[in-house]
């Protein structure tokens, strides 16, 4: 089912026009309002208080005072004369004739006084008494003649016939813009599939093609009645001026959208030196930040080199830089911005000041570390660290945190004021250089000789992968304990983030060679005789023929007396 607005507006308008036509037989009591805006009119004036005829257009202004009667008051009671003058049965505007009484002139209808003019009313004019006085007669008479022309039979059914005529073409403009958008949209629909496409970016959808089809139907039904009721206000605008009792709403309704624009306008004109201004330090500020911008890439890539300044430096004091160099450009900018004096912007922007102060203390504070971290240098991007029980690869360094990778592939966050506070174990930094030592210890009872041990030590190191040849690993004894001595490795590696995997292999190596020459790795405390038992190496390192020893026990027997 179609629907039809424009039918429906057609007739709530017929149904105004109507009672419209028929509130033009009580004139008089409609000129009661004409009365009171003309007083407000009159109270808005500087000087003078204006005399208003039957339609309410003004036909003079009243400056002095009569007798005891105030101008404001002078003025009403002609403005009331004009009217009873308009309710005539028979007018004749030839009749309105200025006579002349002792160097003051008296506008008279039919030996009734309508105004009486003097020499000071006419000084308040900046014109000639005579003249003054034939311009405020022809202008009483011309305002009388028309308003009885305006609301006359003839001119009143001529009106109504205008109007429903515009009533009807605005029904039939809408219903044609209906119309129109219908068959748009209808086209759209048919045409939908190689008019729109799936809107997509590599693997993801951002809108399919029914999703793009629902939002330009949406769309055009919206502009249909931003259309639509643009036509009605404007035409029912100038409807309304055909009417003298409706023009003033038509001037209102006109005003509501002329003022705004207007005012727009100006408010554009004057902006524009200001917009200049704007525009010209956007751009200075802009390639002065992209000038600074490849200086610090310079810096970066080691190209400009600038002593006790890191090349690691130049990006994060980039980001600091550019930073000042925005807020530097929006002070600037500031000032020039509409309402920038306001009250109302400005407390705006205290409440924004005050809101980003009391809610981003933490994050202030995890900024400043970062910046401290940054410049502190105590890692970098792929370094191999530890803080406090947590071990990773720094995969990302930001102003607010630090994210860690760990050997499980574990993700970590780690804020960095609590970074700052903690100690920071860097397990890169000189691997590369001079090689970072690794070490396991290992305890082996007295038993066995230390230098036997040492040489076990020394080629399962060598055997890691992994292990620098030069320096060579080296053997350290860091206890001698009751039961064992304590035995430490020590090897130089240049690949940090492989060292777990490094020492899990050392491990392995260490009980192959330990294995291999008959030595046996117990737990630290045992007691145990030997005899009998089984031996903890491996049976693959074993004699094929290998038999546990049996029990051996020798009894003394003290020699008989």
């Amino acid at each position: 089912m179609r629907r039809k607005p424009g039918w429906l507006i057609t007739g709530f308008i017929v149904v105004q026009v109507v009672l419209l036509a028929f509130a033009t037989s009580n004139v008089s009591g409609q000129t009661v309002s004409t009365e009171q805006a003309s007083e407000e009119l009159a109270e808005s004036e500087l000087n003078g208080y204006p005399v208003t005829g039957v339609l309410g257009d003004t036909i003079v202004y009243v400056f002095t005072r009569t007798g005891a009667t105030q101008p404001k008051e002078r003025a009403r009671l002609i403005s009331e004369r004009i009217r009873t003058l308009f309710e005539l049965d028979i007018f004749n505007k030839d009749s309105v004739i200025l006579h002349e009484d002792e160097g003051a002139f008296d506008i008279v209808y039919q030996d009734k006084i309508i105004v009486h003019l003097t020499e000071k009313e006419a000084k308040f004019q900046e014109k000639g008494l005579e003249s003054f006085a034939l311009e405020a007669r022809n202008a009483i008479a011309e305002s009388i003649a028309d308003a009885r022309d305006t609301f006359s039979l003839k001119r009143v059914l001529t009106r109504i016939a205008y109007g429903v005529l515009g009533l009807l073409t605005l029904s039939v403009v809408v219903w044609l813009v209906g119309r129109g958008f219908r068959k748009l949209l209808a086209y759209i629909e048919a045409k939908k599939e190689k008019l729109l496409k799936n809107l997509t970016y590599k693997d993801y959808t951002f809108l399919t093609a029914e999703q793009e089809m629902r939002g330009i139907v949406f769309l055009l039904n919206a502009l249909k009645w931003v259309v639509i009721i643009v036509i009605v206000y404007f035409a029912l605008s100038l409807i309304f001026s055909i009417f003298p009792l409706t023009r003033s709403w038509a001037n209102l309704l006109l005003d509501y959208v002329r003022k705004p624009v207007i005012s727009i306008l100006i408010a554009v004109k004057d902006f524009l030196p200001n917009l200049f201004a704007i525009i010209v330090i956007a751009l200075v500020m802009r390639y002065f930040i992209k000038f600074i911008k490849y200086i610090f890439k310079e810096i970066d890539a080691e190209k400009l080199k600038i002593p006790d300044f890191h090349a690691d430096w130049a990006m994060p004091t980039y980001g600091i830089v550019r930073v000042l160099l925005y807020a530097f450009t929006l002070v600037l900018i500031f000032p020039y911005l509409p309402g920038s004096d306001s009250n109302v912007f400005r407390g705006v922007s205290v409440f924004i000041g005050l809101l980003i102060s009391l809610g981003s203390s933490s994050a202030i504070s995890n900024m400043v570390a970062g910046l401290v971290i940054t410049y502190m240098r105590p890692f970098k991007i792929g370094d191999r660290i530890k803080i406090g029980e947590i071990s990773g690869t720094v995969i990302e360094k930001t102003l607010l945190v630090t994210r860690l990778q760990t050997i499980k592939n574990e993700e970590i966050t780690i804020p960095n004021s609590t970074l700052l506070s903690s100690n920071t174990m860097n397990y890169s930094a000189m691997a590369q250089k001079e090689g970072l030592l690794i070490h396991t210890t290992v305890t082996i009872g007295y038993d066995v000789p230390w230098r036997t041990m040492h040489q076990t030590l020394m080629a399962a190191a060598k055997k890691t992968s992994g292990i620098k040849e030069s320096p060579e690993p080296f053997v350290l004894q860091t206890a001698l304990e009751d039961f064992y001595v304590a035995y430490q490795i020590n090897a130089y590696t240049n690949d940090a983030r492989k060292m777990v995997l490094i020492l899990s292999e050392l491990h392995q190596n260490i009980q192959d060679e330990c294995n291999a020459r008959g030595i046996e790795i117990m737990s630290p405390h045992y007691r145990a005789m030997r005899d009998g038992n089984n031996t903890t190496i491996p049976t693959d390192y074993l004699d094929q023929d290998y038999k546990a020893p049996a029990f051996q026990v020798q009894v003394k027997k003290d020699p008989e007396p």
